[in-house]
């Protein structure tokens, strides 16, 4: 049996299609990964043995340009074309195809699937963009919601249209270039009939609604034995255990002195610090020995050997540290973050940072709320609770439903 997975996004979006390509290698399965070009996603499949086929723009260098809400319709046209020329080819002889990523790219993804006549899955790995009659929807930038609509029914009546209005056109289009018909809601058709939730349940519960079908695999996490650098290990080893600070693939445009502002907050608590130099290029910020920086790093190991996570809410990075049991401190840039950030308050396992632009006395104040001990004790009852197994129900669902 042949898959392929397609997404185009950070490196959250890509990581679980590599647990998930993993796992279907070791039931048997052919498996390529459609994905960015960006250096360190390649490094990150190749050194799990998973072939990249290279779709589309570096993701980091769109994300760093921080295109202009006027832009999303051009460059939605864009992704999609390039997901039309590259999906295609790789898509090539599969069996069924597994989209993710941004909403434009997965609809091209969709659309090669159907003109190929071959299974599609169409997988989220957070459940805001699914219509559900108790939450509101996001709103894309420069579309806001109107603030005195207060039915959410309403208001993904709205989230419907604000989608066909940004990426109708350009989804059409390319679909008509490959002789296929429109499409008249393009969020219905990327969602479709039966969508996959790739999360985890407790971190993430789904509640029920009659207007959808989910299926909630679990979250897609590919164990990592990679062991930790020498030079971390013996930092970790020198002392007691540090905060980690990094903010994956967030750029930090409007926090420019964030990683001062983090090495500080955490020295006021009188730790030290491991940080993530990330999309943000964060540095150390003196000489001084009690912080220590990484780049790409075990995070599953290194989570467990520190007393909390400050990061940016990505949904891997939020289920990694709950796995670890590890006390967070969450400041959301954007997207879904802020949900995340709301879930890891709600369960008591960290704090939600309000906005994201941390100050000095803000992220010491979060800090000082994450680093006590019923904090800790919390995010250790958590981690216990939380599912390792989303992407054996996930590979299994896939080559039970080719089966059938």
């Amino acid at each position: 049996m042949r898959v392929l997975l397609s997404t185009y996004g950070s490196r959250g979006d890509v990581e679980p299609l590599a647990g998930l390509a993993v796992r279907l290698r070791e039931l048997g399965a052919e498996v390529r990964v459609c994905a960015p070009p960006d250096e360190d996603f390649a490094q990150r499949l190749a050194g799990v043995g998973v072939p990249l086929v290279p779709v589309g723009p570096s993701a980091r260098a769109l994300t760093n340009a921080a295109p202009s809400p006027s832009s999303l319709p051009r460059r939605a046209a864009e992704l999609i074309a390039g997901q039309l020329d590259g999906v295609t080819a790789a898509a090539e002889g599969c069996d069924v195809l597994v989209a993710t990523g941004v909403l434009p790219a997965a609809a091209g993804a969709l659309s090669v699937a159907e003109k190929l006549g071959i299974r599609s899955v169409s997988v989220t790995f957070q459940q805001l963009t699914l219509p559900a009659p108790h939450r509101r929807p996001l709103a894309y930038p420069g579309r806001p919601l109107p603030p005195e609509v207060t039915d959410p029914r309403v208001l993904w009546d709205l989230d419907a249209r604000s989608v066909d209005a940004l990426f109708g056109e350009a989804l059409n289009t390319n679909r008509a270039s490959i002789g296929l018909p429109p499409v008249a809601g393009v969020r219905d058709y990327v969602i479709g009939e039966r969508p996959w939730l790739a999360t985890d349940p407790v971190l993430d519960p789904w509640h029920e609604t009659p207007d959808l079908d989910v299926v909630q695999t679990g979250a897609w996490i590919l164990p990592d034995p990679r062991p930790l650098p020498a030079g971390l290990t013996a930092f970790l080893d020198a002392g007691a255990p540090p905060v980690y600070v990094g903010f994956g693939s967030m750029p930090m445009h409007a926090s420019p002195d964030v990683a001062e502002v983090a090495i500080e907050a955490v020295r006021a608590q009188g730790r030290r610090a491991v940080v993530g130099r990330g999309w943000a290029d964060l540095s150390r910020i003196d000489d001084q020995d009690d912080c220590f920086v990484v780049g790409e790093v075990n995070q599953q190991a290194l989570f467990g050997r520190v007393a909390a996570v400050v990061h940016h809410g990505g949904a891997g990075t939020t289920t990694t540290a709950t796995r670890a049991g590890a006390a967070q401190v969450v400041v959301p840039q954007a997207a879904d973050q802020p949900y995340w950030a709301g879930r890891v308050a709600e369960l008591g396992v960290g704090v939600a940072h309000d906005g994201p632009t941390p100050t000095l006395a803000s992220l010491t104040a979060a800090l000082r709320a994450a680093l006590a001990p019923g904090t800790r004790a919390r995010a250790t009852a958590v981690a216990g609770r939380v599912r390792a197994d989303g992407v054996s129900v996930a590979a299994r669902l896939l080559l039970d439903g080719v089966g059938r």
